[in-house]
């Protein structure tokens, strides 16, 4: 009997460790530690430098690309980590805020031989703690030693991919009334997953019946959107008009998903609004960050309905990729409800690069 924690505890734990700027160890051939680039601190880079090992910094192919960087491994590059590298040209590297003021970063030395799949472990675990994705890899000697003789949480690789590439069960936690302006038949539903991650929600209106298709919203969490009134989008015009057209039917189910930003996370939202201040549009200032168009899962979406019993939904979207997923999903949609609202002359730009580049239906 084992009361230790499991690999997917072991995961959110070195989540927690990297938002912290602690370092993580990688079990694999050769094993590693891993710092993440955006909380790596002075003292810790100074620590990197005297352990014997060799040092890189993983970037993904988008922002290798913007770097004019070789991505020899597909998807990620490997940055040799010059000796005197200092921690302002780490973050250089890995952030893009910097980039038109100091465009000439290279030239950029890449490892072009030798197993990348610890490094890609790496970039898959920073991304999933919400940081920027680019990470110092150093190797180390017997892993799970050095790990122990530090306290660092260790992983082993091969346990470590598949969970991160799979999405973590939902489990329903609680569900509760709640009267809302659109109707005083409301109800929250809240959903838990597995691995520590971010809550997601389902408000339901009145009693739909499960055996015909329900009036659905899927959208995904947006703080500034929908709590600020920003009008840099149309999410808070979207997350309204959807409320209020399941009030006048007496029934629906909003599924609100915490996945800020496309799946990015608020910080790196945040970012990629500083990055379209200086003329690159959502899709251009994701890609410099690193991340990829869309980063969101929205079977998870998908999850929550089975889970309360519906198997047909009426999708309240101008997004075919929603569409696709959902039937890929299992869950049937015979209808795509438009829901063309919010527009105005600050996100004119913004809707324009979804029906160009994302293919929403505006």
């Amino acid at each position: 009997m084992s009361i230790g924690p499991d690999i997917i505890e072991r995961l959110s734990r070195a989540r927690a460790d990297l938002r912290m700027g602690v370092p993580v160890v990688l079990e694999s051939t050769p094993s590693v530690m891993i710092l993440a680039a955006e909380t790596l601190s002075p003292a810790r880079l100074q620590n990197v430098r005297c352990l014997p090992g060799r040092a890189v910094l993983a970037i993904t192919a988008r922002r290798a690309e913007t770097l004019k960087a070789r991505a020899y491994d597909g998807d990620l590059a490997r940055v040799v980590l010059p000796a005197d590298a200092s921690l302002d040209w780490i973050r250089g590297i890995a952030d893009p805020a910097g980039d038109l003021m100091t465009p000439m970063k290279g030239p950029l030395a890449c490892d072009r031989d030798g197993d990348a799949t610890a490094h890609r472990a790496a970039l898959q675990l920073v991304k999933s703690a919400r940081l920027l994705p680019a990470a110092v890899v150093i190797q180390v000697e017997e892993g799970p030693a050095f790990a122990a003789n530090h306290g660092l949480t260790c992983l082993p690789v091969r346990e470590t991919l598949p969970v991160l590439n799979e999405r973590s069960p939902l489990h329903p936690v609680v569900s509760a009334r709640l009267p809302l302006e659109v109707s005083e038949a409301g109800r929250l539903h809240v959903f838990r997953p597995e691995d520590g991650g971010e809550e997601h929600y389902a408000i339901e209106i009145g009693r739909p019946d499960r055996s015909h298709p329900v009036l659905t919203r899927l959208h995904s969490a947006c703080f500034t959107g929908d709590l600020m009134g920003s009008l840099k989008c149309d999410c808070g015009p979207q997350l309204r008009a959807a409320l209020a057209k399941m009030g006048q039917e007496g029934h629906g189910i909003l599924l609100y998903m915490n996945q800020e930003g496309r799946g990015i996370g608020l910080a790196n939202k945040m970012r990629a609004y500083s990055l379209q201040d200086q003329g690159f549009d959502t899709v251009e200032a994701n890609h410099r960050l690193g991340f990829e168009d869309d980063e969101r899962d929205f079977r998870l979406g998908s999850d929550i309905l089975t889970a309360l019993g519906f198997a047909s939904v009426r999708l309240l979207t101008n997004n075919p990729e929603k569409v696709a997923m959902m039937q890929a999903s299992g869950i049937d949609v015979v209808d795509r409800v438009p829901l063309q609202v919010g527009e105005n002359r600050h996100n004119q730009a913004y809707l324009a690069t979804k029906a160009n580049k994302s293919g929403h239906l505006l």
